[in-house]
């Protein structure tokens, strides 16, 4: 089952309320997305740190009703 951009970011945002998230769905599917997530939570943290938050955020999501995710993140 597809995931909608708008759960996606409700699950990030109620892990990292500050972050400023951009997310586009890459094949039109609801299964590919991209997303870039800008959070002060990320400062001092590897990149890969950094994804994990995200990833966590998603809560078991991922690889099930969340297919693909290209992910960008930032310390802002």
């Amino acid at each position: 089952m597809a995931m909608q951009a708008s759960e996606i970011e409700k699950l990030i945002k109620d892990a990292l309320p500050d972050a400023k998230i951009d997310i586009r769905d890459l094949a039109g599917d609801g299964d590919h997305y991209a997303a870039t997530v800008v959070s002060a939570a990320f400062r001092g943290k590897t990149r890969v740190q950094q994804h994990q938050i995200v990833y966590a955020a998603l809560r078991g999501r991922m690889g099930g009703e969340l297919h693909a995710l290209a992910l960008q993140t930032e310390a802002e």
